[in-house]
């Protein structure tokens, strides 16, 4: 059996051995070594023999391992997602329909040019397939909690759910100031697809946010934020439109706040949890009624420590 691997951007311009050696950590260097020298490995259809040869995005390389050493063929394409996580992006879920991931920053959910880094592209290498496709988005810096869709059914199926609002989608966020204990934002948005910018305005489409605050020192505030529409940045530019911006956010927050906090390299905004409702077509009985958290990343949750905030994960 054979598997198909798309090249990321990460990997893009290196030498083949040590690109097989990072991805395949269970194979010896002189399986990789033989493998590659007797012809097994083939770089867009092509066989390649010699070890240094440059890798480039884009490029499909076949090998006969999968990323786990399991001998049984079915449990070794099952294993390819149940796996804790490859790359640097975790698995929460993997279904024979739905894909549920852990998303981490400094990543795009779609890739914004052909060959780029993705989380998509990245599930099109592993599965050798595009096929799989998200059926929300998160910015590119914010982490948390992402539904793909395996296949078109189950794309469709999702799609529909999403449309009408049929999935809650929880969200983690620390803020500048003390937030009100609970306060719902009914504030529409406007964007301006130009400049990619989001303004509250009556000309706007409805949006509406639900706020929770968990912790505080006065200062800052740990809160939880169910969004009740899915709009562009909307926690984003809600919480700035109460006076609460959310830190690191230099688009929608306090300059002068994010300017102090150099430690902070992007908004500390994340996917916390999505639940899906009962009664899901076919295609969705595997995600029916269920919860998928993310737990707080490591950058939010030390930001909370040297504020002495106190939460419960």
């Amino acid at each position: 059996m054979s598997y198909t691997i798309t090249i990321s951007q990460d990997d893009n311009d290196r030498r083949l051995d040590r690109i097989l050696r990072g991805m395949f950590k269970h194979v010896t260097l002189g399986e990789i070594m033989k493998s590659i020298r007797k012809g097994e490995v083939r770089v867009n259809s092509k066989r390649v023999r010699e070890p240094g040869t440059k890798i480039f995005v884009g490029d499909e390389l076949v090998v006969k391992w999968s990323l786990e050493n399991e001998n049984d063929d079915a449990k070794n394409e099952q294993k390819i997602f149940t796996h804790n996580s490859w790359g640097k992006i975790k698995i929460l879920f993997h279904g024979e329909n739905v894909l549920i991931l852990n998303k981490p920053a400094g990543i795009l959910v779609q890739p914004d040019e052909a060959g780029g880094d993705s989380v998509i592209s990245r599930v099109w290498g592993v599965t050798g397939s595009k096929t799989p496709a998200a059926v929300h988005r998160l910015d590119r810096n914010t982490t948390g909690v992402l539904a793909v869709a395996l296949h078109g059914e189950a794309l469709r199926a999702l799609e529909e759910l999403f449309k009408n609002r049929s999935v809650r989608k929880f969200y983690l966020a620390i803020v500048a100031g003390q937030a009100p204990n609970e306060i719902t934002i009914d504030a529409p948005l406007l964007k301006d697809a130009e400049n990619n910018l989001v303004t509250v305005s009556d000309d706007g489409a409805n949006a509406v946010t639900k706020c929770e605050r968990l912790a505080t020192n006065g200062k800052f505030s740990l809160v939880k934020l169910e969004l009740l529409t899915g709009r562009t940045h909307q926690a984003r530019v809600h919480m700035a439109h109460i006076k609460h911006p959310i830190i690191g956010d230099r688009k929608y927050g306090d300059f002068k706040i994010n300017r102090a906090m150099k430690n902070v390299t992007r908004p500390l905004l994340h996917a916390y949890e999505l639940e899906f409702p009962d009664n899901l077509r076919p295609a969705l009985k595997e995600i029916e009624g269920k919860k998928f958290s993310a737990p707080l990343p490591d950058d939010m949750k030390k930001f909370l420590e040297e504020l002495e905030i106190k939460y419960e994960d």
